[in-house]
This record gives C-alpha cells, structure tokens and sequence, in this order.
C-alpha cells in the first residue's frame, strides 16, 4: 500500500514532466477549473517549498509576470528567470519587501501549506493558518485579486468559506483529482478581492466585479 501511495499516476508524471513534487497537478488542475493566474500576473506561493507551484505559475504569468515564493526551508531545485524565493516565515516577513520584489501588488496568491501535525487538530489548525492568510491580504493581494488556500474538511470548514465570502466576489472550495482519495484536503478558491479601500466605493454602490460561470 504504502509504496503504491508514494509511486502513484501523479508522482511518475511529476518525474517525467521535471516538476518537483506531485502537487503541481493539484494547482494545475486549480488553474483549468478556475482560471486564477493570468498572463503578467504577479503571483505569491506562500509555503512554496519544493517549488512545484513555482514551477507552474511562472510559465502561466510569462515573461512579462512575477512568482514571488516565500518558505521556513529553502527551494533547492533552479527556477526560471521570472521566479524569486525567499526563506522566512510567512507570518512575519514583511509584505512590503514581498511586493516590492513583484514591482506591485499581486494579482493572486497561492496557498499549500498544511500545519505540521497529524491527528485530531489538524483541522482546526489548517483553519487558523487560513485566517492568518486572511488577515495578511490587505497588505498584499490587489483589488479584484485572487485567492487559493488549502484547508482540511471539518467542522469548522463552512465558516471559513463564510468569511472568506466576506472578502470576496466569489468562493468556492475544489478538491483537484490530483489530491489523494484518502485525503480530507480541500482548496478554497477566491475570485474578485474586495481590498479594504474599495468599502467606501462598495457603500456607495459601486457594483463588483461580474462573477464568471464555472
């Protein structure tokens, strides 16, 4: 069992695709589903290492876009030219310096961390990684931005989709088939940032950006 785990369909594709780690097909099949990186993006990986997310948002943003990638361990596998990586803990590095190194806001931020425990409160603690994601986005992602965080299913599941909901035009949560059947992982996939300065507008009666059809 656990060697056909570990030697699945996606790791055998990662080898022969050159990406990193198996995980590049779960934002792969995000972005075919979704459609939440664009051509000139500038994009944030919080969590990046090893760098399979790197790896398919740099061609997905181009030349003229950004992949800013920022993780506690190093990404030791050559990225292309239009990717940079740093090493520090996302809820302390400073957002400036990050979107500084992108030249401007982002357009999307991406999220694979997972807490470093197993058990009971893995739930609960994916969920408070969430909302910390949360809490950081006013200093980083753009008006009308995009957002893709992971989380694992519980209890506490259908209130972080509420407050995301309260930040964005739309959410959802996508399971890629990429995740593993046995998995409780889930992605919450955001469209149409509702960034701070916009609650006066947005009082007013600006109307939201239009959601698309999935």
């Amino acid at each position: 069992m656990g060697k056909r785990v570990l030697h699945d369909e996606y790791f055998r594709r990662a080898k022969q695709e050159g990406y990193v780690a198996r995980s590049a097909y779960k934002l792969i099949q995000i972005q075919e589903a979704r459609d939440i990186i664009r051509k000139g993006d500038r994009v944030l990986d919080l969590g990046c290492a090893p760098g399979a997310w790197l790896q398919v948002a740099s061609p997905l943003v181009g030349p003229r876009g950004r992949v800013i990638g920022l993780d506690l361990k190093p990404v030791k596998h050559r990225m292309p030219d239009n990717v940079r990586h740093f090493v520090g803990d996302v809820y302390e590095y400073p957002a400036a310096q990050l979107v500084e190194e992108a030249g401007r806001m982002f357009g999307t931020v991406l999220s694979d961390m997972a807490p470093n425990t197993t058990g009971f409160n893995e739930h609960e603690l994916s969920v408070r990684l969430c909302d910390q994601i949360l809490e950081m986005l006013p200093g980083l992602l753009r008006k009308n931005g995009h957002l893709v965080m992971k989380v694992f299913e519980g209890g506490e599941y259908p209130g972080l989709l509420r407050r995301t909901q309260r930040l964005f035009g739309k959410v959802k949560g996508y399971k890629p088939k990429a995740s593993r059947d046995v998995s409780r992982e889930m992605y919450v996939v955001a469209h149409y940032y509702r960034a701070p300065e916009r609650e006066a507008e947005s009082a007013s009666g600006t109307p939201d950006a239009p959601e698309t059809t999935d």
